[in-house]
Protein backbone atom coordinates (compact mmCIF):
# COMPACT_ATOMS: atom_id res chain seq x y z
CA UNK A 1 0.00 0.00 0.00
CA UNK A 2 3.07 2.25 0.34
CA UNK A 3 3.34 1.92 -3.00
CA UNK A 4 0.45 3.25 -4.27
CA UNK A 5 1.26 6.87 -1.75
CA UNK A 6 4.30 7.17 -3.16
CA UNK A 7 3.59 6.68 -6.89
CA UNK A 8 0.89 10.03 -5.84
CA UNK A 9 3.68 11.44 -4.47
CA UNK A 10 5.90 11.25 -7.53
CA UNK A 11 2.90 11.88 -10.23
CA UNK A 12 2.52 15.37 -8.21
CA UNK A 13 6.29 16.07 -7.47
CA UNK A 14 6.06 15.66 -11.48
CA UNK A 15 4.04 18.04 -12.53
CA UNK A 16 5.33 20.57 -10.24
CA UNK A 17 3.43 20.58 -6.79
CA UNK A 18 5.17 19.97 -3.64
CA UNK A 19 3.46 16.67 -2.13
CA UNK A 20 4.25 15.03 1.24
CA UNK A 21 2.96 12.02 3.61
CA UNK A 22 0.91 13.41 6.30
CA UNK A 23 -0.56 12.23 9.48
CA UNK A 24 -0.89 9.18 11.13
CA UNK A 25 1.31 7.50 8.27
CA UNK A 26 4.19 9.49 9.88
CA UNK A 27 3.39 8.87 13.36
CA UNK A 28 3.34 5.10 13.14
CA UNK A 29 6.61 5.45 10.76
CA UNK A 30 8.81 7.41 13.14
CA UNK A 31 7.23 4.63 16.11
CA UNK A 32 8.91 1.70 14.10
CA UNK A 33 5.20 0.44 13.33
CA UNK A 34 3.15 -0.29 9.86
CA UNK A 35 0.92 2.38 9.04
CA UNK A 36 -2.58 1.06 8.35
CA UNK A 37 -3.56 4.32 5.96
CA UNK A 38 -1.39 6.45 3.90
CA UNK A 39 -2.68 10.05 3.31
CA UNK A 40 -1.17 12.36 1.28
CA UNK A 41 -0.89 16.13 1.53
CA UNK A 42 -0.33 18.64 -0.91
CA UNK A 43 -0.34 22.00 -2.69
CA UNK A 44 -2.24 21.21 -5.46
CA UNK A 45 -6.02 21.67 -5.56
CA UNK A 46 -8.78 19.24 -6.19
CA UNK A 47 -9.01 20.03 -9.55
CA UNK A 48 -5.57 19.92 -10.37
CA UNK A 49 -5.34 16.11 -8.60
CA UNK A 50 -8.69 14.62 -10.32
CA UNK A 51 -6.88 15.58 -13.79
CA UNK A 52 -3.70 14.01 -12.67
CA UNK A 53 -5.17 10.46 -11.89
CA UNK A 54 -7.61 8.18 -13.81
CA UNK A 55 -9.93 7.76 -10.58
CA UNK A 56 -10.79 9.81 -8.25
CA UNK A 57 -13.62 10.08 -5.59
CA UNK A 58 -14.48 13.82 -4.51
CA UNK A 59 -15.31 13.01 -1.08
CA UNK A 60 -14.68 16.91 0.62
CA UNK A 61 -13.92 19.01 -2.25
CA UNK A 62 -14.82 21.95 0.05
CA UNK A 63 -12.35 21.08 2.26
CA UNK A 64 -9.59 20.24 -0.13
CA UNK A 65 -10.06 16.51 -0.09
CA UNK A 66 -9.85 13.39 -2.85
CA UNK A 67 -9.85 10.52 -2.80
CA UNK A 68 -7.59 8.60 -5.69
CA UNK A 69 -7.76 4.96 -6.38
CA UNK A 70 -5.11 3.00 -7.32
CA UNK A 71 -4.90 -0.52 -8.04
CA UNK A 72 -2.84 -0.63 -4.30
CA UNK A 73 -5.61 0.60 -2.44
CA UNK A 74 -7.51 4.07 -2.13
CA UNK A 75 -5.29 7.08 -0.73
CA UNK A 76 -7.11 10.54 0.53
CA UNK A 77 -4.81 13.31 -0.99
CA UNK A 78 -5.68 16.78 0.71
CA UNK A 79 -4.93 20.30 0.49
CA UNK A 80 -2.78 22.44 2.84
CA UNK A 81 -5.26 24.14 4.63
CA UNK A 82 -5.95 26.55 7.54
CA UNK A 83 -9.17 26.25 8.86
CA UNK A 84 -11.68 28.98 9.50
CA UNK A 85 -14.20 28.87 13.08
CA UNK A 86 -16.15 26.19 13.84
CA UNK A 87 -19.31 26.39 14.43
CA UNK A 88 -20.78 22.88 14.81
CA UNK A 89 -17.71 21.57 16.88
CA UNK A 90 -16.89 19.40 13.93
CA UNK A 91 -16.85 21.41 10.63
CA UNK A 92 -15.11 24.99 9.81
CA UNK A 93 -17.17 27.57 8.85
CA UNK A 94 -14.75 28.35 5.79
CA UNK A 95 -11.39 27.32 4.86
CA UNK A 96 -8.43 28.68 3.36
CA UNK A 97 -5.66 26.94 1.21
CA UNK A 98 -2.24 27.40 3.23
CA UNK A 99 1.47 26.00 3.56
CA UNK A 100 2.24 22.93 4.88
CA UNK A 101 3.35 25.19 8.17
CA UNK A 102 -0.40 25.96 8.52
CA UNK A 103 -1.52 22.79 7.71
CA UNK A 104 -0.06 21.40 10.27
CA UNK A 105 -1.17 23.77 12.70
CA UNK A 106 -4.76 23.09 12.11
CA UNK A 107 -4.07 19.75 13.19
CA UNK A 108 -5.40 18.04 16.63
CA UNK A 109 -2.31 16.04 18.14
CA UNK A 110 1.61 16.71 17.53
CA UNK A 111 1.99 13.30 17.28
CA UNK A 112 -0.48 13.15 13.92
CA UNK A 113 0.49 16.83 13.03
CA UNK A 114 4.08 15.65 10.79
CA UNK A 115 5.06 15.08 7.20
CA UNK A 116 7.56 13.20 5.70
CA UNK A 117 9.37 13.33 2.12
CA UNK A 118 9.95 10.26 1.27
CA UNK A 119 12.23 11.43 -1.91
CA UNK A 120 14.32 12.88 0.31
CA UNK A 121 13.79 11.06 3.55
CA UNK A 122 13.12 13.26 5.98
CA UNK A 123 10.18 14.51 8.52
CA UNK A 124 8.65 17.73 8.41
CA UNK A 125 8.10 18.91 12.18
CA UNK A 126 6.44 22.16 12.85
CA UNK A 127 4.84 21.20 15.64
CA UNK A 128 7.37 19.10 18.10
CA UNK A 129 5.53 15.40 17.32
CA UNK A 130 8.79 13.78 17.57
CA UNK A 131 9.86 15.62 20.68
CA UNK A 132 6.40 14.47 21.89
CA UNK A 133 6.48 10.77 20.54
CA UNK A 134 10.38 10.31 22.12
CA UNK A 135 8.42 11.62 25.77
CA UNK A 136 5.37 9.15 24.45
CA UNK A 137 3.34 12.48 25.33
CA UNK A 138 -0.53 13.03 23.52
CA UNK A 139 -0.56 16.92 23.17
CA UNK A 140 -2.92 19.03 21.47
CA UNK A 141 -1.49 21.01 19.05
CA UNK A 142 -1.83 24.79 20.48
CA UNK A 143 -4.68 26.02 22.21
CA UNK A 144 -6.23 22.84 23.52
CA UNK A 145 -9.37 23.55 24.36
CA UNK A 146 -9.78 25.13 21.21
CA UNK A 147 -8.70 21.91 19.28
CA UNK A 148 -11.48 19.75 20.83
CA UNK A 149 -13.91 23.14 20.73
CA UNK A 150 -13.48 22.56 16.63
CA UNK A 151 -13.98 18.68 16.99
CA UNK A 152 -15.10 17.78 20.62
CA UNK A 153 -14.70 13.99 19.13
CA UNK A 154 -10.50 14.80 19.14
CA UNK A 155 -10.94 14.15 23.40
CA UNK A 156 -12.11 10.75 22.90
CA UNK A 157 -9.27 10.26 19.84
CA UNK A 158 -6.95 11.73 22.73
CA UNK A 159 -7.40 8.75 25.03
CA UNK A 160 -7.42 6.23 22.12
CA UNK A 161 -3.64 7.26 21.24
CA UNK A 162 -2.90 7.34 24.35
CA UNK A 163 -3.93 4.40 25.40
CA UNK A 164 -3.18 2.41 22.34
CA UNK A 165 0.53 3.70 22.47
CA UNK A 166 0.73 3.75 26.27
CA UNK A 167 1.45 7.17 26.46
CA UNK A 168 0.81 9.99 28.83
CA UNK A 169 -2.12 12.89 28.27
CA UNK A 170 0.07 16.11 28.57
CA UNK A 171 -1.22 17.63 31.75
CA UNK A 172 -3.08 21.16 29.80
CA UNK A 173 -4.23 18.96 27.22
CA UNK A 174 -5.99 16.58 29.93
CA UNK A 175 -7.21 19.76 32.18
CA UNK A 176 -9.34 20.65 29.07
CA UNK A 177 -10.62 16.97 28.10
CA UNK A 178 -11.69 17.19 31.63
CA UNK A 179 -13.34 21.00 31.92
CA UNK A 180 -14.44 20.14 28.18
CA UNK A 181 -16.29 16.38 28.86
CA UNK A 182 -19.77 17.63 28.77
CA UNK A 183 -19.57 18.79 25.08
CA UNK A 184 -19.22 15.35 23.94
CA UNK A 185 -23.10 14.53 23.53
CA UNK A 186 -23.02 17.20 20.74
CA UNK A 187 -21.00 14.39 18.50
CA UNK A 188 -23.46 12.35 16.55
CA UNK A 189 -23.99 8.73 18.15
CA UNK A 190 -22.21 7.01 15.15
CA UNK A 191 -19.03 9.10 15.44
CA UNK A 192 -19.16 8.03 19.48
CA UNK A 193 -19.82 4.53 19.15
CA UNK A 194 -16.95 3.95 16.27
CA UNK A 195 -14.06 5.87 18.63
CA UNK A 196 -15.06 3.68 21.36
CA UNK A 197 -15.40 0.60 19.21
CA UNK A 198 -11.18 1.34 18.52
CA UNK A 199 -11.12 1.90 21.63
CA UNK A 200 -12.20 -1.48 22.41
CA UNK A 201 -10.14 -3.72 19.69
CA UNK A 202 -7.03 -1.82 18.93
CA UNK A 203 -5.15 -3.12 22.13
CA UNK A 204 -5.05 -1.37 26.41
CA UNK A 205 -8.79 -1.60 25.93
CA UNK A 206 -8.75 -1.39 29.90
CA UNK A 207 -6.48 1.73 30.12
CA UNK A 208 -8.94 3.62 27.70
CA UNK A 209 -11.96 3.19 29.52
CA UNK A 210 -9.94 4.11 32.66
CA UNK A 211 -9.00 6.87 31.35
CA UNK A 212 -12.62 7.65 29.93
CA UNK A 213 -13.90 7.55 33.26
CA UNK A 214 -11.24 9.48 35.54
CA UNK A 215 -11.48 12.25 32.60
CA UNK A 216 -15.64 12.94 33.05
CA UNK A 217 -15.88 11.11 29.44
CA UNK A 218 -17.39 7.93 30.24
CA UNK A 219 -19.76 9.25 32.67
CA UNK A 220 -21.58 11.50 28.93
CA UNK A 221 -21.00 8.19 27.14
CA UNK A 222 -21.64 5.60 29.17
CA UNK A 223 -22.96 6.63 32.56
CA UNK A 224 -24.24 2.17 32.72
CA UNK A 225 -20.40 1.57 32.81
CA UNK A 226 -19.73 3.94 35.29
CA UNK A 227 -22.32 2.70 37.59
CA UNK A 228 -19.98 -0.46 37.68
CA UNK A 229 -17.18 1.34 39.50
CA UNK A 230 -17.55 0.64 43.20
CA UNK A 231 -19.86 -2.07 43.48
CA UNK A 232 -18.49 -4.96 45.71
CA UNK A 233 -18.39 -8.65 44.60
CA UNK A 234 -18.37 -11.88 46.98
CA UNK A 235 -14.92 -12.69 47.81
CA UNK A 236 -15.65 -15.98 47.61
CA UNK A 237 -15.96 -15.88 43.84
CA UNK A 238 -14.53 -12.42 42.68
CA UNK A 239 -11.11 -11.76 44.74
CA UNK A 240 -10.12 -10.09 42.25
CA UNK A 241 -12.51 -7.05 43.92
CA UNK A 242 -15.31 -4.94 42.66
CA UNK A 243 -17.27 -5.11 39.29
CA UNK A 244 -15.29 -2.68 37.46
CA UNK A 245 -12.21 -4.20 38.43
CA UNK A 246 -13.45 -7.36 37.12
CA UNK A 247 -14.24 -5.93 33.56
CA UNK A 248 -11.13 -4.56 33.36
CA UNK A 249 -9.73 -7.84 33.71
CA UNK A 250 -11.64 -9.17 30.84
CA UNK A 251 -10.70 -6.03 28.82
CA UNK A 252 -6.94 -6.60 29.19
CA UNK A 253 -7.60 -10.42 28.50
CA UNK A 254 -8.70 -9.18 24.63
CA UNK A 255 -6.71 -10.06 21.70
CA UNK A 256 -7.56 -9.86 18.49
CA UNK A 257 -11.29 -9.49 19.52
CA UNK A 258 -14.65 -8.85 17.43
CA UNK A 259 -16.55 -5.62 17.91
CA UNK A 260 -19.27 -7.91 19.41
CA UNK A 261 -17.42 -9.46 21.54
CA UNK A 262 -15.35 -6.50 22.57
CA UNK A 263 -18.57 -4.83 23.58
CA UNK A 264 -20.06 -7.52 25.36
CA UNK A 265 -17.32 -7.86 27.41
CA UNK A 266 -17.55 -4.22 28.71
CA UNK A 267 -21.29 -5.00 29.16
CA UNK A 268 -21.90 -8.08 29.96
CA UNK A 269 -22.34 -7.47 34.10
CA UNK A 270 -24.17 -3.53 33.90
CA UNK A 271 -26.96 -5.34 35.46
CA UNK A 272 -25.06 -5.89 38.80
CA UNK A 273 -25.65 -2.89 40.24
CA UNK A 274 -29.27 -2.58 39.39
CA UNK A 275 -29.85 -6.11 40.65
CA UNK A 276 -27.17 -5.86 43.93
CA UNK A 277 -28.42 -7.33 47.51
CA UNK A 278 -27.03 -9.12 50.36
CA UNK A 279 -28.75 -12.26 51.62
CA UNK A 280 -26.82 -14.76 52.48
CA UNK A 281 -24.04 -13.42 50.66
CA UNK A 282 -23.70 -10.63 48.03
CA UNK A 283 -25.80 -11.62 44.86
CA UNK A 284 -26.66 -10.24 41.31
CA UNK A 285 -29.99 -12.60 41.11
CA UNK A 286 -31.19 -11.98 37.47
CA UNK A 287 -28.34 -9.75 36.28
CA UNK A 288 -27.54 -11.41 32.86
CA UNK A 289 -31.20 -11.11 32.10
CA UNK A 290 -31.56 -7.41 33.23
CA UNK A 291 -27.71 -6.72 32.29
CA UNK A 292 -29.13 -7.83 27.96
CA UNK A 293 -31.91 -5.37 28.24
CA UNK A 294 -29.38 -2.67 29.44
CA UNK A 295 -26.90 -3.71 26.63
CA UNK A 296 -29.08 -3.28 23.76
CA UNK A 297 -30.77 -0.18 25.06
CA UNK A 298 -26.58 0.99 25.05
CA UNK A 299 -26.79 -0.12 21.43
CA UNK A 300 -29.53 1.18 20.55
CA UNK A 301 -28.43 4.31 21.47
CA UNK A 302 -25.29 4.07 19.69
CA UNK A 303 -26.66 3.50 16.80
CA UNK A 304 -25.36 -0.31 16.07
CA UNK A 305 -26.89 -2.50 13.37
CA UNK A 306 -29.55 -4.91 14.89
CA UNK A 307 -27.50 -7.86 13.89
CA UNK A 308 -24.46 -6.26 16.57
CA UNK A 309 -27.25 -5.34 19.26
CA UNK A 310 -28.52 -8.96 18.92
CA UNK A 311 -25.91 -10.38 19.36
CA UNK A 312 -23.95 -8.02 22.61
CA UNK A 313 -27.35 -8.39 24.50
CA UNK A 314 -27.52 -12.45 23.54
CA UNK A 315 -24.17 -12.48 24.56
CA UNK A 316 -24.46 -10.59 27.65
CA UNK A 317 -28.23 -12.53 28.46
CA UNK A 318 -26.44 -16.22 28.08
CA UNK A 319 -22.86 -15.41 30.09
CA UNK A 320 -23.84 -17.16 33.12
CA UNK A 321 -25.58 -20.31 31.21
CA UNK A 322 -22.24 -22.21 31.58
CA UNK A 323 -22.64 -22.99 35.46
CA UNK A 324 -25.38 -25.76 34.17
CA UNK A 325 -23.64 -27.20 31.53
CA UNK A 326 -22.63 -30.19 32.79
CA UNK A 327 -26.76 -31.08 34.38
CA UNK A 328 -28.14 -30.40 30.72
CA UNK A 329 -29.94 -32.99 28.94
CA UNK A 330 -28.01 -33.66 25.74
CA UNK A 331 -30.60 -32.22 23.80
CA UNK A 332 -29.89 -28.81 25.67
CA UNK A 333 -26.32 -28.92 25.55
CA UNK A 334 -25.84 -29.40 21.81
CA UNK A 335 -28.86 -26.76 21.37
CA UNK A 336 -26.31 -24.37 23.65
CA UNK A 337 -23.62 -25.37 21.74
CA UNK A 338 -24.69 -24.86 18.16
CA UNK A 339 -25.65 -20.95 18.73
CA UNK A 340 -24.54 -19.25 16.07
CA UNK A 341 -22.22 -16.59 18.50
CA UNK A 342 -21.22 -19.55 20.65
CA UNK A 343 -17.40 -19.12 19.61
CA UNK A 344 -17.24 -15.42 20.84
CA UNK A 345 -19.76 -16.72 23.81
CA UNK A 346 -17.11 -19.53 24.83
CA UNK A 347 -14.51 -17.04 24.88
CA UNK A 348 -16.38 -14.32 26.89
CA UNK A 349 -16.76 -17.04 29.97
CA UNK A 350 -13.06 -18.13 29.64
CA UNK A 351 -12.23 -14.49 30.06
CA UNK A 352 -14.75 -14.06 32.82
CA UNK A 353 -13.28 -17.18 34.47
CA UNK A 354 -9.45 -15.98 34.44
CA UNK A 355 -10.76 -12.20 35.73
CA UNK A 356 -12.47 -14.04 38.73
CA UNK A 357 -11.91 -17.27 40.17
CA UNK A 358 -9.63 -18.96 37.74
CA UNK A 359 -11.52 -22.07 36.78
CA UNK A 360 -11.65 -23.32 33.42
CA UNK A 361 -13.33 -26.53 33.84
CA UNK A 362 -16.98 -25.95 32.30
CA UNK A 363 -14.97 -23.92 29.41
CA UNK A 364 -12.86 -26.79 28.91
CA UNK A 365 -15.88 -29.18 29.36
CA UNK A 366 -17.41 -27.25 26.67
CA UNK A 367 -14.81 -27.47 24.15
CA UNK A 368 -14.19 -31.15 24.26
CA UNK A 369 -18.51 -31.39 23.88
CA UNK A 370 -18.25 -29.44 20.27
CA UNK A 371 -14.90 -31.66 19.26
CA UNK A 372 -16.31 -34.59 19.84
CA UNK A 373 -19.24 -33.57 17.97
CA UNK A 374 -20.11 -33.96 14.56
CA UNK A 375 -21.88 -31.26 12.38
CA UNK A 376 -25.07 -33.70 12.21
CA UNK A 377 -25.03 -34.32 16.13
CA UNK A 378 -25.60 -30.56 16.49
CA UNK A 379 -28.09 -30.37 13.59
CA UNK A 380 -29.51 -33.65 12.83
CA UNK A 381 -31.43 -33.35 9.55
CA UNK A 382 -35.25 -33.51 10.12
CA UNK A 383 -36.94 -37.02 10.01
CA UNK A 384 -40.13 -35.84 9.74
CA UNK A 385 -41.46 -31.90 7.96
CA UNK A 386 -44.84 -30.32 8.07
CA UNK A 387 -45.94 -31.85 5.23
CA UNK A 388 -45.74 -35.45 6.53
CA UNK A 389 -47.29 -34.34 9.84
CA UNK A 390 -50.09 -33.39 7.25
CA UNK A 391 -50.31 -36.64 5.63
CA UNK A 392 -51.01 -38.25 8.92
CA UNK A 393 -53.26 -36.20 9.28
CA UNK A 394 -52.50 -33.17 11.17
CA UNK A 395 -53.81 -29.73 10.54
CA UNK A 396 -51.34 -26.72 10.54
CA UNK A 397 -51.21 -24.37 13.28
CA UNK A 398 -49.42 -24.06 17.07
CA UNK A 399 -48.89 -28.23 17.42
CA UNK A 400 -47.05 -28.55 14.26
CA UNK A 401 -43.57 -26.81 16.09
CA UNK A 402 -44.23 -28.31 19.45
CA UNK A 403 -44.27 -31.50 17.61
CA UNK A 404 -41.12 -30.99 15.39
CA UNK A 405 -39.61 -29.25 18.40
CA UNK A 406 -39.66 -32.44 20.45
CA UNK A 407 -38.67 -34.65 17.89
CA UNK A 408 -35.46 -32.72 17.53
CA UNK A 409 -35.45 -33.33 20.60
CA UNK A 410 -35.45 -37.05 20.78
CA UNK A 411 -32.98 -36.58 17.84
CA UNK A 412 -30.78 -35.11 20.06
CA UNK A 413 -30.48 -37.69 22.58
CA UNK A 414 -29.93 -40.35 20.16
CA UNK A 415 -33.53 -42.07 21.02
CA UNK A 416 -34.57 -41.71 17.09
CA UNK A 417 -32.26 -42.19 14.32
CA UNK A 418 -34.73 -43.17 11.22
CA UNK A 419 -37.79 -41.82 9.52
CA UNK A 420 -39.97 -44.84 10.45
CA UNK A 421 -39.02 -44.49 14.39
CA UNK A 422 -40.26 -40.77 14.25
CA UNK A 423 -43.59 -41.80 12.74
CA UNK A 424 -43.70 -44.61 15.22
CA UNK A 425 -43.19 -41.96 18.23
CA UNK A 426 -45.83 -39.02 16.49
CA UNK A 427 -48.34 -41.68 16.76
CA UNK A 428 -47.69 -42.72 20.26
CA UNK A 429 -47.06 -39.38 21.85
CA UNK A 430 -49.90 -37.45 20.12
CA UNK A 431 -52.40 -40.21 18.95
CA UNK A 432 -55.17 -38.87 21.10
CA UNK A 433 -54.42 -35.16 19.93
CA UNK A 434 -54.69 -36.57 16.56
CA UNK A 435 -57.97 -38.36 17.05
CA UNK A 436 -59.34 -35.22 18.27
CA UNK A 437 -58.66 -33.73 14.99
CA UNK A 438 -60.28 -36.95 12.80
CA UNK A 439 -63.29 -36.55 15.02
Amino acid sequence: MKEGALRIVQTLKDAGYQALLAGGCVRDMVLGTEPADWDVATDADPQAVMQLFARTVPVGLQFGIVVVVLDEGEYEVARFRRDGHYLDGRHPQEVEFSSAEEDAQRRDFTINGMFYDPFEERIIDYVGGQDDIEQRVVRAIGDASQRFGEDYLRMLRAVRFAARLDFAIAAQTRQAIAAGAGNIGQISAERIRDELTKMLIEGRAATAMQLLLELGLLAEVLPEVVALDGVPQPPEFHPEGDVWTHVKILLDGLQESSATLAWAVLLHDIGKPSTYEVADRIRFNRHDAVGAAMAAKVCRRLRMSNAETETISTLTAQHMRFRNVKDMRASKLKRFLRQPDFAELLELHRLDCLASHGELDLYEFCREKMAEAEPEDLRPPRLLSGRDLIAMGFKPGVLFKEILTALEDEQLEGRLNIREEAVAWVQKQYGDALRRVLS
